[in-house]
């Protein structure tokens, strides 16, 4: 695809428009630019106080009432309407502190929700240590009430508010233009990757590929982007920047720049106010396990091992045992009624054992409520030929084996339920990847045999991300991103958008 050259720029690349035009469109689309940039944060800080006073004064009329009245008990002489608006602007400053409105994490990934959260509690733990140096007796019914009540609203307002946002951004509007400069493979593996999460907001707009130029325009290999230059020189960078008015460069790894000529055009990027990105070679690396240290003027990146272990993997099994106890507990009359239809739909049991691999390799008995005939095992040989499933796993979206009650319990997950119990026991978690069976286990190659460091769940990445019809390649790789960056905020995700999954049945059969 593409050669070593001379830092000469392709012909053909520059724009075929008058000079005024040309202007006219940087100023316009900069403006743009500059109007989204300053308008999504303070919407986002008005939906937030608006959302902050609401919980505040409702907890405060749930617990003294509408027309209630109290004083705060203590050192302080001032009455709970003072302390409600004195707690809302603290709020609303704490999420501002925080970062938590920054366009850096508005529209994509937990980072938002996790300094949202973040910040409310230690806004609340500072309230707790401030009323006892200060022996200030606020009614914990009140507190109670205000901090589950605000998070959960703060968090349900930013979903709302960033679905709003990705969909103007999957029609291109709200969005920075970015030009990638690096080697074309690197280059060509960036823009895929913003190209797959529009919600994040970068629209790459050209590319820069220093010593480089591109021999064959077309074909496979081909970059989908306009090659601006091939030039390493600052000027030629900066120049090519400002003819796409772009907002951000990002230097992808493989970039043929020096040092000094790194440094001197994050001088140029900065006066222009035009956002440096640097994106090393770190796939399916999740944010919290890397870590940054200086070094002598150098940045060091460090990656941390992924370990499930000690406090965590407490945490975990705590999480798994108490929603497992919960969940089988209330959804004991749909077990029942669930059994009983299985029952009287045909001959066989109402439930299903199957013996899947676990953690570290070892096998149990998975258990779910009954979708096929009796000797749906036997006939699995007649219909191989007729497998539309990935890699070694066997799917049809129309298998006759499949029961008129199983295909409606599929459909909905609700033959997994069972599973509950394989939970409580230990053998599998709520979240985690595809438990798999033994003779797939035995067609694993490679590092797919890491996704067994972690017990399967009944719900996982894959579950989110398409079930059914996910390739083998990227169903492995969900399974494996999940193994090496687990965290509990994660599950949290993973099990809200799980049931929005199940219930609009994608990938289900």
């Amino acid at each position: 695809m593409v050669a070593q050259a001379t830092d000469q720029s392709p012909s053909g690349s520059e724009p075929e428009a008058s000079a005024q035009d040309a202007a006219d469109s940087r100023t316009t689309s900069a403006e743009r630019a500059v109007a989204w940039q300053r308008t999504l944060p303070r919407r986002v800080a008005i939906v937030d106080v608006m959302v902050i006073l609401w919980a505040v004064v409702g907890a405060q009329i749930l617990r003294f009432g509408v027309a209630g009245t109290a004083d705060l008990a203590g050192a302080l002489d001032a009455s709970y309407w003072t302390f409600t608006v004195a707690l809302t602007l603290l709020w609303w400053l704490f999420l501002g502190f925080f970062r938590s409105r920054d366009l850096r994490v508005l529209g994509a990934g937990s980072e938002e929700y996790k300094r949202v959260v973040t910040s409310s509690l230690y806004l609340f733990g500072l309230i707790a240590i401030i009323s006892y140096l200060f022996r200030l007796e606020v009614a914990r019914g009140y507190v109670g009430l205000a901090l589950p009540l605000g998070v959960t609203t703060l968090l349900a307002a930013r979903w709302f508010m960033r679905q709003h946002l990705v969909h103007a951004r999957s029609q291109g509007r709200s969005t920075r233009r970015v030009v990638l400069l690096g080697s074309p493979s690197t280059v060509k593996h960036l823009h895929r990757s913003l190209s797959e999460v529009p919600g994040a907001g970068y629209r790459a707009v050209a590319a820069i590929l220093p010593g480089f130029q591109v021999e064959a325009p077309d074909g496979e290999d081909a970059l989908s982007l306009p090659v601006a230059s091939v030039s390493a020189e600052v000027q030629d960078i900066v120049r090519v920047l400002e003819d796409y008015d772009a907002d951000a460069l990002a230097i992808a790894a493989g970039a043929q720049l020096k040092i000094r000529t790194v440094r001197q055009l994050g001088w140029e990027l900065s006066e222009r106010r035009i956002s440096q990105i640097m994106a090393p070679a770190l796939t399916d690396i999740a944010g919290p396990r890397i870590h940054t240290q200086p070094v002598a003027g150098t940045s060091l990146i460090h990656v941390s091992t992924p370990r499930l272990e000690g406090v965590d993997a407490f945490l975990k099994r705590a999480f798994d045992v108490l929603g497992s106890a919960v969940l089988l507990v209330l959804l004991s009359p749909v077990f029942l009624v669930v059994g009983l239809c299985v029952k009287l739909s045909g001959p066989g049991p109402a439930f299903f054992h199957q013996q899947r691999v676990g953690k570290d390799g070892t096998t149990f008995p998975m258990h779910k409520f009954r979708s096929m005939v009796v000797d749906a095992e036997a006939r699995l040989a007649e219909l191989q030929s007729r497998n539309e499933g990935a890699g070694v796993l066997f799917k049809m979206k129309d298998d006759p084996r499949i029961t008129r009650v199983g295909g409606f319990i599929r459909r909905y997950s609700i033959d997994e339920l069972p599973q509950l119990w394989n939970v409580f026991k230990g053998e599998m978690s709520l979240v985690g990847p595809r438990p798999p069976l033994p003779a797939e286990v035995a067609e694993y190659q490679g590092d797919v045999n890491r996704r067994l460091l972690v017990k399967p769940g009944i719900t996982g990445l894959w579950q989110v991300s398409g079930r059914s019809d996910l390739s083998w390649e990227e169903s492995i790789r969900l399974d494996l991103y999940y193994v090496e960056n687990w965290s509990i905020l994660q599950d949290l995700l993973i099990l809200g958008k799980t049931l929005k999954v199940v219930l609009a049945r994608d990938g289900a059969y």
